[in-house]
């Protein structure tokens, strides 16, 4: 009965373990699908209808990547983020000032993402190590300035074959560049719904 039982254990995990497999690998290849370098950078708030929001096609910023390869995927991220903002709002940041969430713009900021990932997600390791960052994870960095950046891990490889790289937005379209260790690393995420 023990064998029979540990058996079904395994099976159980390693049918999860594919399951999150096929979705990180999807999750990647929706990525790559948004590279496009005509992509204006364009933090403008825009108001957004709500549910499945948008900004304009041809703009976007860092977190619009992450956001666009999520809905290709049916995950609704302005929809998920809200709802949890709307019960938690004291468990997000206040930079900005505000009183209550906005549906517009609060799924747009990276450390309101890095919130929602943490908490409904998996947090992993922010180690400098390349074998830990898997297509599908969700990356997030401090730039020169103090500004907060995301971008997603990709199944395709640096030139030097030792790391991932990366699908984001820093100001010159929607691009996939060798950039996991350039900047300070400040989260590290697993998410699927």
């Amino acid at each position: 009965m023990k064998k029979y039982l540990f058996l079904l254990a395994f099976i159980y995990f390693m049918c999860t373990v594919s399951a999150q497999n096929k979705f990180a690998l999807q999750l990647s290849d929706s990525a790559l699908g948004l590279v496009d370098k005509t992509v204006t950078y364009d933090p403008t708030y825009f108001v957004l209808k709500y549910p499945n929001g948008d900004v304009p096609a041809d703009k976007g910023v860092c977190t619009d990547v992450v956001i666009r390869a999520y809905r290709k995927m049916g995950i609704d991220l302005q929809k998920e983020v809200h709802e949890d903002m709307a019960k938690n709002f004291s468990k997000y940041p206040k930079i900005w000032g505000l009183k209550k969430p906005d549906t517009n713009i609060d799924h747009r900021r990276v450390p309101n993402l890095a919130v929602f990932f943490s908490k409904f997600g998996k947090a992993k390791s922010i180690e400098t190590n390349p074998a830990l960052y898997v297509p599908g994870d969700i990356v997030t960095w401090l730039l020169p300035g103090n500004l907060t950046h995301i971008g997603i891990v990709v199944n395709k490889k640096s030139a030097d074959g030792k790391r991932f790289l990366i699908v984001h937005n820093i100001g010159g379209g929607q691009v996939v560049e060798d950039v996991l260790f350039k900047y300070t690393i400040t989260g590290h995420y697993q998410y699927q719904k």
